[in-house]
């Protein structure tokens, strides 16, 4: 079943291959239904995932990441590399909780993106085989648990991204796409490295070969020989763990590594611009949790505090960028920033509060933001600006626009009955229940009042009030004498139109069900991060 989720897209994209250029709306179909078969299968895996089960093991020792299920193992690529030893690649998959999280996200994630590519009227066929292979990657990875395969999925993603920015982007489509490219290619030199090194240092408790699988990594140190990253050598284990976390902090983004961000999301067309914030930036906090923190627990522990510390820059830094800003993509693209550190945040507590407040962040980050993105480029469409004083008003005239957005915008900020609140406020007692982080906490509770002032900042600007004497839209008076808005340019409906709906809808519906009832989401999770906060306590590793 994994291996299905993994590769419909790219069948549906060898299909598209051979559609002809001429018939589009084949090809818009075909990629929606490839889509809405991933949204099926991946429900099918969260309703079978049972958190009870132990799952696969690595040995007498258990499995320290979590239990994994709907496993796939068959050998891939075997060599004999003479005096160096061998070669042994695993086609190697499975879920955990999660997985299993990031994996209904991305289902989701993915086939609101192909309804928002509806309006693609250039080169419609390579955008969509594009599109697939970029569905294909990032399904990939979260399901992958050997990691030469993570790594190769990994690189798949760069790809597809560099070409649908820097050929269906704005006007700056190549510098941004530029810039993407060399950021995440950039870290994942140094994913390589240490991905090599640890091959070297890891056995298999089955077989007594080495290794890439995940499982065996993290499992406890009697797997791991005496080499160059082995529990004996502190020094290159402190140097791995840095360089990994870089990796992985460059695709968060975390500061500094985050310029490359705005970029990218403001070329971006509408659906890759869903794309990242909905589930790419999710990428580098699930490797740091798959991979960076139980591969080197002891010096996660010692790193704790500088984690937290770079979480609440982001926090109050991606707001402060915000507020300044006077581009909606802009703005929408740093409360990304922002709301990301609270993951970090989340994960720097090293307990399970604050741990499952930050998955459950990444869910609803990964909702929320999609739903803003999507909201820029409904009215970027009718307005061609997103300069937010060219409005003024817009709720008198787009009644259901901006009740979506007044949604959106309030579940952003956190308002209690909405998806995000529950995420920050785990978060919050993770963090204040930790000594090491509660000092950064305090501060961090300021990101809130900062969110809060550019999110209603630019409500109040946006729909209320009277319209700009320079704005995007002009009014006219209708036949039945009362004035309605008219966009320069736009033939269609003013109000959101039943493809938009069907986008927005979904995800209208998730972040409030899940801010009344997160359990659908905290029971899958709960059972894999007391797994992960168990190997990262230090009783645990005084014991490797």
């Amino acid at each position: 079943m994994l291996s299905l989720i993994v590769f419909l897209p790219i069948i549906a994209g060898l299909v598209i291959l051979a559609v002809p250029s001429s018939q589009k709306q084949i090809i818009r179909i075909v990629s929606l239904l490839a889509a809405l078969a991933q949204g099926v299968l991946a429900v099918l895996i969260w309703r079978g995932y049972d958190p009870a089960l132990p799952g696969i093991t690595a040995g007498p020792g258990g499995s320290p990441l979590g239990s994994f299920q709907f496993v796939e193992k068959v050998p891939w690529i075997s060599l004999n590399l003479g005096g160096f030893g061998s070669l042994n690649i695993e086609y190697f998959l499975g879920v955990d909780g999660i997985s299993v999280t990031m994996v209904i996200l991305t289902a989701l994630i993915s086939a609101i993106g192909v309804l928002s590519s509806w309006t693609i009227q250039k080169q419609v066929k390579g955008y969509f085989i594009l599109y697939n292979l970029l569905a294909s990657a990032m399904m990939g990875c979260f399901v992958a648990l050997d990691f030469f395969l993570f790594y190769v999925f990994w690189e798949i993603m760069l790809l597809p991204m560099y070409f649908l920015i820097g050929i269906w982007g704005g006007p700056n489509r190549e510098y941004a796409a530029i810039k993407f490219f060399l950021y995440t290619l950039f870290g994942s030199v140094f994913m390589l490295l240490v991905m090599i090194g640890l091959y070297f240092s890891v056995l298999d408790p089955v077989t007594g070969n080495h290794t890439f699988s995940l499982v065996a990594m993290a499992t406890q140190s009697n797997y791991i020989k005496d080499a160059i990253l082995g529990p004996d050598n502190v020094f290159w284990r402190y140097v791995a763990f840095i360089v990994l976390f870089i990796g992985f902090a460059i695709k968060v983004p975390m500061f500094p590594f985050h310029t490359w961000l705005p970029d990218a999301h403001v070329e971006a067309p509408t659906a890759i611009s869903v794309i990242l914030a909905g589930v790419l930036l999710k990428l580098g906090t699930y490797g740091m949790i798959r991979i960076n923190f139980p591969l080197f627990p002891e010096v996660f522990h010692a790193g704790m505090y500088v984690i937290g510390i770079f979480g609440a820059i982001n926090i109050i830094y991606g707001a402060f960028c915000a507020l300044a800003q006077k581009d909606l993509k802009k703005m929408v693209a740093y409360s990304s920033i922002s709301h990301m550190g609270y993951v970090l945040l989340g994960l720097s507590a090293g307990n399970s509060e604050g741990m499952v407040g930050a998955l459950y962040q990444m869910f609803n980050h990964g909702t929320i933001t999609a739903m803003l993105f999507l909201l820029v480029g409904v009215i970027y469409d009718r307005a061609h600006t997103r300069q937010i004083e060219k409005f003024g008003g817009l709720a008198s005239y787009m009644p259901v626009y901006a009740a979506v957005v007044t949604i959106a915008w309030f579940a952003s900020l956190g308002l209690p009955g909405l998806s995000g609140f529950i995420s920050e406020a785990l978060v919050f007692v993770g963090a204040f229940s930790s000594v090491t982080t509660r000092p950064i906490a305090m501060v961090s509770v300021l990101g809130i009042v900062f969110g809060a002032a550019y999110l209603l900042w630019s409500l109040q600007r946006m729909f209320l009030g009277q319209r700009r004497a320079d704005a995007a839209y002009d009014l006219v008076v209708g036949e039945d004498g009362h004035e309605h808005i008219h966009f320069h340019d736009w033939k269609g409906k003013i109000d959101l139109d039943g493809r938009e709906l069907a986008m927005l809808v979904p995800l209208v519906l998730i972040t409030i069900f899940l801010g009344i009832y997160p359990m659908p989401v905290l029971g899958m999770l709960t059972a894999s991060i007391n797994k992960l906060v168990q190997v990262l306590s230090p009783v645990v590793m005084s014991q490797m």
